[in-house]
């Protein structure tokens, strides 16, 4: 028998390689921190739970903060490209039109 007249077939339902979850150091707190913590837990929440979201926020934090001055940075070199800037009442003037077109799309 030749080789070609076999053909191998393998069906995977497997989902994608899934991770395996690492865990985070031991954090060691004041007992009234731990206390405040635990005073806010809606019921059916974990303090484990609680400190993985807070952990999530912060990284969503940082990242959106560290996109926020890499924005300004840009927008510094291409003022200074330009020669166009904006003074702070320009600036300020144009978000509250924003704002205020906002309000009235909302309102309708």
């Amino acid at each position: 028998m030749s080789v070609d007249m076999f053909q191998l077939h393998r069906n995977c339902n497997a989902q994608r390689w899934v991770m395996k979850s690492a865990s985070i150091p031991s954090l060691r707190v004041d007992p009234e921190l731990r206390a405040a913590a635990e005073s806010v837990l809606k019921e059916g929440d974990t303090l484990s739970a609680f400190v993985e979201n807070s952990l999530r926020a912060q990284i969503d934090h940082g990242r959106a903060h560290a996109e926020f001055i890499a924005r300004g940075l840009a927008a510094r070199e291409e003022a200074k490209r330009t020669g166009i800037y904006y003074s702070a009442d320009e600036v300020v003037g144009e978000l509250k039109e924003m704002l205020a077109a906002k309000i009235a799309r909302k309102a309708n």
